[in-house]
This record gives C-alpha cells, sequence and structure tokens, in this order.
C-alpha cells in the first residue's frame, strides 16, 4: 500500500471557480498495473480548469479536482506499465488520461491509428470516468493516479514549469499546426494572445513558417508576441481598416478565442484563398456566428482540434527541448490555487499560472 494520501483542491459546486475550492482528500482510480502513480510538482492552470469548475460546458461531478497539465516524479510504477518509465522519473500527464484502447471491445480507429484524442471514449484527466469505472482527479494536488499509456518522460532539457502548460496549452496548438501544415513558405496567424495563442506563435515559428502575425484585440501584447517570435502584430480595436489592410494574406489561423461573441467571419477575411482557420478555443456563452460567403467566395476552411495524442505530446517536448522553446510563464504556490484561479479569469496571467508544490520539490 502507498504511504501517501490524494488530497487536492476540491470543486463542490458551480461556484468553486470563485475561489471557493476546498483543500480535502479523494479516491483516485482503483489501482491497476499498467498504471502510474505520480508526486505532483507543478500543474498548469488551464481555462478548461475554470470552464469545469463551473460546470460551463456541461453539468460537472462534483466533487472534482481539476488541473491537467501535470508534472511530478513517478513514485509507484505499475507492473504493466508501458512507456520504460521507472521510479524516480520526471513524467506528465496532459488532457487525457484514458481511451479505450480496444478494452471495450475493438480498438476504435482513433486509437488504432494513434489519435487516442480523438477516441469516443476519451477519458479527461479530470471530471470523467474511466474504463474501469473510476472517477479521474486531476493536478490541484499532491498526487495523481493515471494509466501509463498517457504518462510521458520529460525531457532533462526541459524545466518542469516550463514543460506543464506545454502538455495541454502546448500540443492544443501544436498539433493542429502539423496537421494543418505548418513549415516553410507558410504564413501564420494566431487570433488571441493568451495561454494558448502565445505557444501557437512560439510553435509556428520552431516549425518553419516563413511569417506569423499575432491577432489580439488591443496593442498591449505587442511587444510580447514579437519576443516570442512573432514578424508583425495585428490589433483591432480602434482601427476599422485592419481587415482592409490585411485581407487574403495567410495561409492558417490558429483561433484560441473562447467568446461567441469573436467575429469569426472578419477573421475568416484574413485567409488567402484555401486558407484554412482552425478553432481551438471552446466557449461556453453560446454558439459561433459564421457567414457562408466568407467561406464560399475563397474557398477557405473551418476546421477544429482537440489536445494531441501522447505520441504528439512527446515530439513536441522534444523539439522544445532541441530548440530551447520556453514558454512564458508564472508560478504560484499550490496553497494560493483559489486566488490563482481568479487572476486567471480576470485575464492577468503572462500567460500561464503554474501551481508549485513546494513541499515536493
Amino acid at each position: 500500500m502507498a504511504d501517501y494520501k490524494f488530497e487536492g483542491w476540491l470543486g463542490l459546486d458551480k461556484d468553486a471557480d470563485k475561489g471557493k475550492m476546498v483543500w480535502g482528500e479523494f479516491e483516485p482510480k482503483a489501482w491497476e498495473e499498467t498504471d502510474i502513480d505520480i508526486k505532483i510538482t507543478h500543474c498548469g492552470i488551464c481555462g478548461s480548469d475554470l470552464h469545469t469548475l463551473r460546470s460551463g460546458w456541461g453539468p460537472t461531478p462534483y466533487p472534482c479536482c481539476v488541473g491537467h497539465e501535470i508534472v511530478g516524479t513517478a513514485v509507484r510504477v505499475g507492473s504493466k506499465a508501458e512507456g520504460g518509465i521507472k521510479v524516480g522519473d520526471r513524467v506528465g500527464v496532459g488532457a487525457q488520461c484514458d481511451s479505450c484502447r480496444g478494452r471495450l471491445g475493438k480498438a476504435c480507429e482513433a486509437c488504432a491509428s494513434g489519435l487516442e484524442q480523438y477516441c469516443p471514449h476519451l477519458v479527461s484527466t479530470y471530471a470523467a470516468t474511466h474504463v474501469s469505472g473510476d472517477k479521474s482527479y486531476g493536478g490541484y494536488a499532491l498526487y495523481n493516479r493515471s494509466p501509463s499509456h498517457f504518462v510521458v518522460k520529460i525531457p532533462e532539457a526541459l524545466p518542469s514549469a516550463a514543460a506543464a502548460p506545454m502538455l495541454c496549452a502546448g500540443v492544443t496548438t501544436y498539433s493542429p499546426l502539423k496537421h494543418y501544415g505548418c513549415g516553410p513558405g507558410k504564413r501564420v496567424g494566431v487570433l488571441g494572445m493568451g495561454g494558448l495563442g502565445h505557444f501557437a506563435v512560439l510553435w509556428a515559428k520552431a516549425l518553419g513558417a516563413e511569417r506569423v502575425v499575432a491577432i489580439s484585440r488591443s496593442a498591449g501584447k505587442a511587444p510580447d508576441a514579437i519576443k516570442l517570435g512573432a514578424d508583425a502584430y495585428i490589433a483591432t480595436e480602434g482601427d476599422s481598416s485592419w481587415l482592409e489592410k490585411n485581407a487574403a494574406s495567410l495561409d492558417i489561423i490558429i483561433s484560441t478565442v473562447s467568446s461567441s461573441k469573436t467575429p469569426l467571419g472578419d477573421y475568416l477575411g484574413l485567409l488567402r484563398r484555401d486558407g484554412t482557420l482552425v478553432q481551438v478555443g471552446n466557449p461556453d456563452d453560446g454558439l459561433f456566428h459564421v457567414p457562408a460567403p466568407r467561406l464560399i467566395m475563397q474557398r477557405t476552411k473551418l476546421g477544429g482540434s482537440v489536445i494531441g495524442s501522447p505520441a504528439e505530446i512527446r515530439e513536441m517536448l522534444q523539439l522544445a527541448a532541441d530548440k530551447n522553446i520556453r514558454p512564458m510563464v508564472q508560478e504560484r504556490p499550490m496553497k494560493d490555487a483559489n486566488q490563482a484561479i481568479i487572476d486567471m479569469e480576470n485575464g492577468r496571467a503572462r500567460y500561464r499560472y503554474v501551481l508549485v508544490n513546494e513541499g515536493h520539490l
């Protein structure tokens, strides 16, 4: 038996996102020999955490412990664990901790193709139900238990605080950039300069895009965007001619915005013929409005993408290690998680908060 307890910040109702999580003990999934227990040192704060705490995407199974950008030390490794992970290794878990992988019969096409994030039985790292029937709990906690298939080693060259947000925000932007052909000769726009958007700028440059353009309402984040590698910055607020000046100039747009009021039709106008706008932000305040002419007249496409597979995460982490890619993060003590999520909601993060279990360092 383990000599540690699973304790963390628990959301008990829809007011949890207002800084009302409570510290308590929870029961992780029943141990299987394919599992790994992680002593958590770092956990990034994601917008998904807030959506879930307030039941923004549907009813949340309270109590829930959010957090799916988890980095720590493997302290228990099952005899049938995958990935060659050993006790003492530095490892991480992202937004997905399980999928069918043939345990409900024949493996689904997504799992068989190495695209586990599209499995019809995708199990989120928190507020979800494992294939075994047990509930999943996330990383605003001291320990996490996850199936080893979704646990990845962290390259030695990557600091834990930098690696943690890559496990969700990072791969959520890396995966679509790779899939939609970001590389030499491509002109890439990044809509929204936040936790997701600043990663998209980093990856687009690392993948060799010819030109990277950050797009936001105000000009306030322009210096950061340029520092991260953007070649240009479009501030739409107060400039009535921004679309006219930049029309048909981009091949790919990664849209990280999570407001249904976003004028996607205008942003589609930035695409060249056959360009693609990929939506990765998921609003909980309503549906997007997309005018058909913007799609029809330039044969543009509107697509989407969700997180990334374990294989993509490993590939992305290695790229970050090889090219010395570092996101902009601010470390916050785990004990201050309630204030940190309030600050996140109020847009104060530049550009990702990472909770730190100081006693586990």
